[in-house]
């Protein structure tokens, strides 16, 4: 965020949304967004397809690079940088009015843990 959005890091203009994987909820990372002021919207446990990266980003990244083989974290970094550079905007538009849906889903079960794509 501080390299490639410096105006946002610098106006603290941005809000961050990540599971609740444990280098997430770790201390020393609790402690990094505190100090820097960070707003952390809340993520119900066991909720994967609340988190864009886990139903949109990830999945592009992995359909894209399966078989691939990398001798280097360079070459992973590139090739990943590759894939993403070559989503087009209007795939992110979807993902983000997606994770509306997504969450609208999990309030309407208040938090509670449901199954499937149909409505509640």
């Amino acid at each position: 965020m501080r390299r490639k959005r410096p105006q946002k890091w610098q106006n603290q203009n941005f809000i961050i949304h990540h599971d609740n994987a444990l280098t997430h909820s770790s201390f020393k990372f609790s402690q990094f967004l505190s100090k820097n002021n960070m707003t952390v919207v809340p993520h119900p446990p066991y909720s994967p397809d609340l988190a864009p990266c886990d139903f949109f980003l990830f999945p592009k990244l992995k359909l894209r690079m399966k078989g691939g083989r990398f001798d280097t974290i360079e070459e992973i970094q590139e090739e990943s940088q590759r894939v993403l550079d070559t989503i087009p905007k209007r795939d992110f538009q979807g993902c983000f009015q997606a994770w509306q849906k997504h969450w609208d889903r999990c309030i309407r079960a208040n938090g509670e843990y449901f199954e499937g794509d149909g409505g509640i």
